[in-house]
């Protein structure tokens, strides 16, 4: 390490005193600028507050990368498939990748939101390279020009690119992990222009307290901003109620979203019972909710052909309201018009990013009967009448109850309609795993209905 002198010199010091009039009056000019830079921004907030006392100004979504994140990824459809040349377009490759970057960007995904394709596991070689390093490498034949030249591409989309890793010596599907590297690989990552970092478990659940604080600090360090999704509770138990100290961490160490539940699988089953795990633990669960700071359902199945159309508004409604990350599991080159008119519902998505930042929750219903999820949004409440059963049923919010106001102003979110005012109750027949969704302002009592 080369020593440097940190004394002025005298010449320093005479320049620094012969300059100090000057510096003086650039000091005066400063605080001028600054005291007018204030006095403009007070008179704005008063011309908009008015006499009202609020300001009077349109909603706002949350600043990016505080909402719940939104992307694509590979895994619910793709899964590990490795052979490329029986499957040339559906294998993890790098064409894979920047075929959906280009799908985002030109068929208005990016617009509407989604920002980001995420790689989940396999696109590794099957070990660190060779010399004193140890980096981990991509898949030399799938990705033969590398990650970093991948990341390149997808933001010269305006995409953002996420990548996958785990707290454990081999990944979930046998590949090289990040345990005991977390300094090197989080280096690596940010060299190669990653902005979204999947964090699995796949190992022994006794070191992942330890890893993923370490990834969490070298993530840190790193010199780039990279979103830390850490699979951590998912790894502990259905019973959400016992893992209170590993949410309290989670939330301590900076991880910015969290699996909590079981795998989405492609199909009713599978997506009604995390709707169900949802609605009983969803109160518990929304204490750990805020800023930056999101429990995670899993992909969205929205997009294929193993969900309904009513399959697919019932899981983007609860998504919304639980604010969960809206993450894409599908072939974004397949999807049916009908999913598509759900993916880029800008009043849904308005919902899942609404600034307040606050995770919604069941408020009455199980799994056998007509159920209502309220969401407090800033400017009203989202609501949801979901019907998990084979069958038509009636359901029924109260309007004054859970937050809502007494009278409000309703407005359908699927079709676009203001529904008008209304007071009391608010019933629907909602069709079989079906879900109704809606936009409710505190209004004026204008009509009956």
């Amino acid at each position: 390490m080369r020593l440097v002198d940190s004394r002025p010199s005298r010449s320093s010091h005479r320049n620094k005193t012969a300059a100090t009039p000057l510096l003086r009056l650039i000091f005066i000019m400063a605080l001028s600028a600054l005291g007018l830079a204030w006095l403009l921004v007070a008179s704005s907030v008063f011309l908009a507050i008015g006499d009202t006392g609020v300001a009077q100004q349109p909603p706002q979504p949350a600043p990016k990368y505080y909402a719940p994140p939104m992307g694509w990824m590979a895994w619910e459809i793709f899964r590990c498939e490795t052979d490329c040349v029986s499957h040339p377009d559906g294998c993890i490759s790098a064409d894979l990748f920047k075929s959906h970057a280009d799908r985002l960007a030109d068929d208005g995904y990016l617009a509407a939101g989604y920002d980001t394709v995420h790689i989940d596991d396999c696109w590794m070689a099957q070990s660190r390279t060779a010399d004193d390093e140890r980096t981990l490498e991509s898949d030399p034949d799938r990705f033969p020009l590398g990650i970093a030249e991948l990341a390149d591409y997808v933001h010269s989309r305006g995409v953002r690119l996420g990548l996958y890793t785990a707290e454990s010596e081999r990944t979930c599907a046998g590949y090289p992990a990040s345990a005991g590297h977390e300094e090197l690989d989080a280096g690596t990552f940010a060299e190669w222009g990653v902005d979204y970092l999947k964090v699995d478990g796949c190992g022994p659940p006794e070191y992942y307290e330890e890893g993923y604080t370490k990834m969490s600090r070298a993530l840190s360090s790193s010199g780039r901003d990279i979103t830390y999704s850490c699979s951590w509770p998912a790894y502990l138990g259905d019973d959400e109620t016992k893992k209170d100290a590993v949410y309290r961490e989670a939330v301590n160490i900076g991880c910015n979203l969290w699996r909590n539940y079981a795998d989405i699988q492609c199909h009713w089953e599978s997506l009604s019972d995390i709707i169900e795990h949802w609605g009983e633990y969803g109160a518990y669960l929304a204490k750990y909710a805020g800023a930056r700071r999101f429990n995670d359902p899993d992909m969205l199945l929205v997009g294929n052909t193993c969900v309904t159309d009513a399959e697919a508004r019932t899981q983007m409604a609860i998504w919304s309201v639980v604010m969960a990350p809206l993450i894409m599991g599908n072939d974004l080159r397949t999807i049916p018009d009908s999913h598509r008119d759900i993916l880029l519902n800008r009043e849904a998505i308005a919902v899942n990013q609404d600034r307040l930042l606050r995770q919604g929750t069941r408020t009455s219903g199980d799994a056998d009967t007509g159920q209502v999820w309220i969401r407090t949004l800033s400017d009203g409440h989202a609501v949801a009448l979901y019907n998990p059963t084979d069958d038509d049923l009636s359901v029924t919010v109260t309007l004054g109850e859970h937050s809502l106001p007494d009278e409000a102003q309703v407005r359908c979110i699927w079709r676009g309609k203001d529904l008008g005012p209304f007071r009391g109750e608010l019933t629907k027949t909602v069709g079989p795993h079906d879900t109704l969704f809606f936009k409710l302002t505190s209004t004026p009592y204008a009509s009956s209905q």
